[in-house]
């Protein structure tokens, strides 16, 4: 709120005096909605003679001063984007992600990931030269899609993304997280076009694909949608493997910030990337994805 200035304002008379009588008289503060005057106190001094009358009257006045906005605040759309990301891409928010391991349940099990440095090994290969580039440039293509309105380019990406899965389960594990995205998504936040655009493609959404159209259909910014979809993603694939090692909680910490670069780097790529230029390489772990499938002891459904 403006803070206000005191100012005096005064009235004058001039005339010869012989004597002088001063007098004072409170007026009562007035409220005025959201703004509360203070209390003002006219002083009048009134001089005498035979001739004339002086009055001079001292009467305090209120003038505000307008401070520069803060620079540094979001706008009201800037909030609202950050929030509905934070929101969707929280571990509170329902899509189930907690019950999948993404194949690190059978790595653990046959030793390839026993401990922290061994875990930060696997996920930085799975991030980059893995599923992590491959969803995050899904993401992009079906965001830039879904904001240009091509319907039948979204179809494509959806199929193709689809398509990309290595294995049964983790094909579970994305198009269920993908149906439960956008069914609480819509349920809560819908927005103007959103309900065309997943009707159009048909096929089943995989998670990331899902973020994408949900994100352009509501004005979040790419790249920040992107960010926060991967240090969603490793965040998730950390939080089994420190059930699964076990790993403690700081050396999980640990691991989700020896993995920055990496999600920077990988997002980097994605917002560069084509269809064309989507490929994996990490075959160790798209085999733990499918021998997770017959894993004798298993705590997650991937």
């Amino acid at each position: 709120m403006p803070m206000p200035r005191i100012s005096m304002g005064t009235t004058i008379m001039r005339t010869m005096t012989t004597a002088m009588i001063i007098s004072t008289t409170i007026m009562p503060r007035t409220i005025i909605t959201g703004t509360t005057i203070p209390t003002i106190t006219t002083t009048t001094i009134t001089m005498m003679s035979t001739a004339a009358t002086t009055i001079i009257t001292a009467i305090p006045m209120l003038m505000t001063i307008s401070e520069p906005a803060n620079p540094t605040a979001l706008t009201e759309r800037e909030a609202a984007a950050l929030y509905r990301l934070m929101t969707w891409l929280s571990p509170a928010f329902p899509v189930g992600g907690f019950a999948y391991s993404s194949g690190i349940e059978w790595a653990v099990e046959a030793g390839d990931v026993a401990d922290r440095l061994t875990l930060c090994d696997w996920l930085d290969a799975m991030l980059t030269d893995g599923a992590g580039f491959c969803d995050a440039t899904f993401l992009v293509q079906a965001y830039r899609a879904t904001e240009a309105g091509e319907e039948t380019q979204l179809r494509a990406i959806a199929e193709l993304a689809a398509a990309f899965v290595p294995s049964r389960e983790r094909h579970l594990e994305t198009t269920a997280q993908g149906r439960a995205f956008i069914d609480i998504a819509r349920a809560a936040w819908n927005a103007d076009g959103l309900d065309a655009m997943v009707k159009a493609c048909a096929a089943p959404l995989v998670y990331p694909v899902a973020i994408g159209v949900v994100a352009a259909a509501h004005g979040v910014p790419l790249a920040a949608t992107l960010h926060a979809f991967l240090h969603a993603l490793v965040s998730n694939w950390i939080s089994a493997a420190s059930r699964l090692i076990p790993l403690g909680q700081t050396d999980s910490q640990r691991v989700l910030a020896s993995l920055e670069p990496a999600v920077v780097e990988t997002a980097r790529r994605a917002l560069q990337a084509t269809l064309d230029d989507l490929g994996s390489a990490t075959f160790r772990a798209d085999l733990a994805s499918l021998r997770h499938e017959t894993q004798y002891t298993r705590l997650f459904r991937s």
